[in-house]
């Protein structure tokens, strides 16, 4: 399977350049030194099309490993709202989007993909707009905009502020980790931050939820306001996004709308039945301010103080007698032994002839 599929990917790139060449090529060989020139001025026009928003892209998985692409129809009207981004390809500027897509593909700066799953799934009208996971094309590699995608092959360049913010991580590692020694009006600062962005997270979610269900039960309609706020590959303007995305699959049925509804119902009744009452409430809240007082006012001073207050006090007389007994050696250890071996006789004797008597 391996060599097979290496084969494969030779003989693209055979076509690739064969195709590539019959694009760029008017009539007459170029000089070497300008294949060179125009080799870096396309690479240039890659990275600067990659970098720019307005080509719309997705991320997802070919042959084990992530990719960014885009589909042919969005780069086809990208160049023609953008046409500067053509300047840098100097005097090739004029060519149509399908020849520089030919281009870039034969200079390996893209490959055509295709989706993996070519079958409509139970409840779908339609396949994916954006698939997640791709493979290769094995057939031309040529420019298509029908249904076509295609992927990024060079690494993309970090911006500065990922860069920054790789030596930024270990900072703000170790800070978390000396939160207990921070001044007590930090502390503050730091937990009621964290506590508010969290309640702020959870809050969202838990509104998000039930607007989401309430929709979905009482008018069969899948609306999740801010659609992408728990995606993993997002710009921040699509994170916030808040108005959702259209319904493409079918309503559901209404045996599942009222199954779900006296689930709900049941459940709502549930945490009203066995919700805590207010000694066990009073009991919880003051359990978590104790816990949160101690990690507050909690300092090395503190603890330094704690420990020292901990050890029993020193009584120097039996230091002393305790340190003579080791230097005087198991001799004298053994003696001691007897002596008081023979008092506690001699006060046995004594009681028991005073009970005679």
């Amino acid at each position: 399977m391996k060599k097979h599929a290496g084969a494969e990917k030779k003989r693209v790139k055979r076509s690739l350049g064969s195709a590539s060449t019959a694009a760029r090529d008017s009539g007459s060989d170029p000089p070497a030194r300008k294949q060179g020139v125009k080799k870096d001025v396309f690479q240039l026009f890659a990275e600067k099309v990659r970098d720019n928003k307005g080509l719309e892209s997705r991320w997802a998985v070919m042959e084990e490993a992530r990719v960014e692409y885009f589909r042919g129809k969005d780069f086809v009207s990208f160049l023609k709202n953008h046409p500067e981004c053509k300047e840098i390809l100097e005097e090739d500027k004029d060519l149509d989007a399908e020849d520089i897509a030919n281009v870039l593909l034969g200079k390996n700066l893209l490959v055509r993909c295709d989706r993996v799953t070519k079958t409509l799934r139970p409840g779908k009208k339609k396949l994916s707009t954006w698939p997640a996971h791709l493979e290769i094309f094995r057939e031309d590699q040529g420019f298509s905009e029908t249904d076509a995608f295609f992927a990024w092959t060079f690494e993309k360049r970090h911006p500065l502020w990922q860069t920054l913010l790789s030596f930024f991580w270990p900072v703000l590692t170790l800070a978390i980790c000396l939160f207990p020694v921070y001044p007590h009006r930090c502390k503050l600062i730091v937990l009621y931050s964290c506590a508010g962005i969290l309640l702020m997270i959870l809050s969202l979610l838990f509104v998000r939820a039930v607007a989401f269900g309430a929709m979905w039960i009482l008018l069969g309609k899948r609306v999740w306001f801010f659609p992408n706020i728990l995606a993993e590959e997002a710009t921040l303007k699509e994170l916030f996004r808040f108005w959702p995305k259209k319904d493409e699959e079918e309503p559901p049925k209404w045996t599942s709308r009222l199954f779900y509804t006296v689930v709900a119902v049941v459940v709502v009744m549930l945490l009203r039945r066995h919700a805590p009452d207010e000694a066990a409430r009073a009991r919880y809240q003051r359990r978590m301010s104790n816990i949160i007082d101690d990690v507050l006012e909690w300092s090395p001073k503190l603890a330094l103080s704690g420990l020292m207050e901990n050890q029993p006090p020193v009584n120097i007389t039996e230091a002393a007698n305790n340190s003579s007994d080791a230097a005087a050696g198991p001799d004298h250890t053994e003696d001691a032994d007897l002596d008081e071996t023979q008092d506690e006789e001699e006060a046995e004797d004594l009681a028991n002839s005073d009970i005679k008597t």
